[in-house]
């Protein structure tokens, strides 16, 4: 092994999808079962709203990643907040990239108990853990191409989702459901545990959105990035909206929102009361390949981020060690070591571990989703060279965005409800920030 730089083996369709793979996975498959449960068909809104946060952390991030080219989120943070806030958000992001792997890992093992439901979803988790590890320990380029054919199977399905969820509704396909826009109304109405419902819904919603930064992340090993970057980032939230947007529109009108299990995940739960022959099984196996997709993109933001800190002096200078393949392969062993970790939490705690863990990314994605649009508003003044993309009405967007998130942030910390995730979430701050504290020191980016 020998140490070197990350090539730049990603073309622009891989930097798309695998930020799209990484926002389109359990959070919609299976954490939508959770929104529906919290704020019934209001949880659209929740999801329009955290759009328009995504849409502006996304276009500050680009314009950070235009004006310092070669810098990834790690390395802005570090620019603009120094060592210590660096080294926060640099470990805050890798565990919470470490969790959101090893949820939707979980996840993939569920959707396999479809067919097998005698195997314990610890065995079927680890099957999973394996695949995905195999995968990443090939090059760059071979990852992206996967990577893309991954996340188009499920933009491919949740597009097929959207186009025969609107013919059942319509009667256009026969169907067993009569009169589907009485679902929106009925069953306690369209805001069925009013606004604080629906606010209370935004944990799982920002969970669901988290990934969007991983474009962030992947600008290092991309080629051309400074002219596509602001077309991928345009492109994507708008994509994501619709694919979050849609279908949950289509499962209120389809089901009741209160009949949503949560044992299954409600795009199975939709096709399996439709009566439609095989729909079900087919759209298990999608969903299985969504998660994996997404648990493929959090190994490689994982090890990508922790090369990141190597590289700056906030991680052990070990990890900044490639393999003769470009990948940080001590950084990617270290990952699957954690992984693991949560593949064993499932072997403890079978029916609760996929909820619980689940309500942490909520609270960590804010943190760095804040930081970003922090790091934004201290570096705008200070750029050598103006980038070409901008975001618009600057400041007052980003401010609006920093506002916004501060306060989802502040509500579920005194949420009764979320009173595990907000414990471990504020547990594992505290002891970053003592951490920040003991290994302190000055560190320079060119």
């Amino acid at each position: 092994m020998k140490k070197q730089q990350l090539n730049k083996g990603l073309l622009p369709r891989h930097v798309q999808f695998i930020a799209l793979a990484g926002m389109i996975g359990t959070g919609i498959f299976k954490g939508s079962a959770d929104t529906l449960h919290t704020a019934g068909p209001s949880v659209v809104f929740a999801y329009l709203i955290g759009g328009v946060i995504l849409f502006i952390i996304m276009a500050a991030l680009g314009e950070l990643a235009l004006a310092y080219p070669n810098h990834n989120v790690q390395h802005l943070i570090n620019k603009a907040f120094g060592s210590q806030v660096s080294f926060l958000v640099g470990w805050l992001y890798w565990i919470n990239w470490i969790i959101v792997t090893a949820v939707e890992l979980l996840a993939a093992g569920s959707f396999l108990q479809f067919w097998f439901p005698q195997s314990p979803l610890w065995l079927l988790s680890l099957i999973c853990a394996v695949v995905i590890i195999g995968i990443n320990l090939f090059q760059v380029k071979y990852y992206g191409e996967l990577e893309f054919w991954f996340a188009g199977v499920k933009i491919l399905a949740l597009t097929a989702f959207i186009i025969l969820g609107f013919l059942l509704l319509l009667g256009v396909i026969p169907s067993g459901i009569h009169n589907p826009l009485s679902n929106y109304t009925g069953h306690g109405g369209f805001f069925p545990h009013g606004l604080g419902g629906t606010f209370s819904a935004f944990l799982v919603v920002m969970f669901s959105y988290g990934g969007a930064e991983l474009i962030g992340v992947a600008v290092t090993e991309t080629k051309d990035a400074e002219r596509v970057l602001p077309r991928i980032i345009k492109s994507t939230v708008w994509r994501i909206i619709i694919f979050y947007i849609m279908p949950i529109l289509i499962i209120c009108g389809i089901m009741p929102w209160n009949k949503v299990t949560g044992a299954d995940s409600p795009f199975v739960q939709v096709f399996s009361v439709t009566g439609l022959p095989g729909a079900a099984h087919i759209m298990n196996f999608v969903l299985l390949t969504a998660v994996l997709s997404a648990a493929n993109s959090g190994i490689y933001a994982t090890s990508r981020t922790l090369f990141s800190m190597a590289q700056s002096g906030v991680a052990p200078a070990r990890l900044a060690v490639l393999s003769r393949k470009g990948i940080p392969i001590i950084g990617l062993m270290m990952t699957s070591l954690f992984i693991m970790f949560g593949v064993f939490l499932a072997y403890l705690t079978p029916d609760e571990v996929i909820s619980y863990l689940m309500t942490i990314p909520g609270f960590t994605v804010m943190l760095i989703w804040m930081s970003i649009c922090a790091a934004q508003l201290k570096l705008r003044p200070q750029y050598l060279n103006q980038p070409s993309f901008k975001v618009k009405w600057f400041p007052y967007s980003t401010v609006f965005a920093l506002i916004a998130l501060g306060v989802i942030f502040i509500g579920f910390i005194f949420n009764r409800n979320n009173i595990i995730g907000t414990s471990v979430s504020l547990i594992t701050i505290g002891v970053l920030i003592l951490f920040s504290y003991i290994t302190r020191k000055t560190i320079v980016l060119v």
